[in-house]
């Protein structure tokens, strides 16, 4: 017997199932200092990444069902990959892959079989401060442009807000990942930043624990 269930409904169901799944995972912070972009991530795990680079200027954060976001972070790699080949390395920007991962969960919320259990944040690193980007992009492909921070995963509501007050993008380093681990109430963390002022092609740095220890 087929029992009729309103789009409304049926989206409704969708999105509350969504939630619930990254509701429970662990909640991933991205934030501007004054010398570019850290993400700090509550992580327990020694091996299972939930921050990491995509291209050269490009950073990416997930929480939720890991073989989905690994599955989007491989997807998200060979985006670059291939548009940097055809095109150049600079039309490789966080804005097209953003789009990119929009129109993957948009058309699973409304099409697939179940909703991926994730949300995502692309940060891209600019010359100058001004150029700095973070894009959050939630479980049914809405992106959200963020001015400094983006928080995602369980109790990001409580995160966000402790974090936004007196919130500093020209605080070191140091502050702010002391001001991410005081909000994510963690001393298991794990911290990868896009560093400017470098010469390397790549800025993006993954922090070893002693010096996360150190702050």
């Amino acid at each position: 017997m087929n029992f009729y269930v309103s789009p409304e409904q049926l989206m409704q169901d969708r999105a509350e199932f969504a939630r619930k799944g990254i509701s429970r995972g662990r909640a991933v912070a991205v934030l501007r200092y004054a010398g570019g972009i850290v993400m700090v991530a509550d992580n327990h795990s020694t091996t299972l990444n939930k921050v990491s680079e995509i291209y050269d200027r490009i950073g990416f954060a997930a929480v939720g069902r890991y073989n989905e976001f690994e599955a989007l972070r491989i997807a998200g790699i060979r985006h670059a990959d291939l548009r940097g080949y055809a095109y150049d390395r600079r039309d490789v920007t966080g804005r097209s892959l953003a789009g990119a991962y929009s129109q993957q969960l948009g058309g699973a919320f409304s099409g697939a079989e179940k909703p991926f259990e994730v949300e995502l944040i692309v940060a891209e690193l600019g010359e100058s401060g001004e150029g700095d980007v973070i894009y959050r992009i939630s479980y049914d492909g809405v992106i959200t442009e963020e001015d400094d921070l983006a928080v995602i995963g369980g109790d990001a509501e409580r995160i966000t807000a402790q974090l936004r007050g007196g919130l500093d993008p020209q605080a070191s380093l140091g502050e702010a990942l002391a001001r991410a681990r005081e909000a994510l109430s963690s001393s298991s963390l794990e911290v990868a930043v896009l560093e400017r002022g470098t010469a390397r092609r790549r800025v993006f740095r993954r922090l070893t624990a002693d010096e996360v220890a150190r702050g």
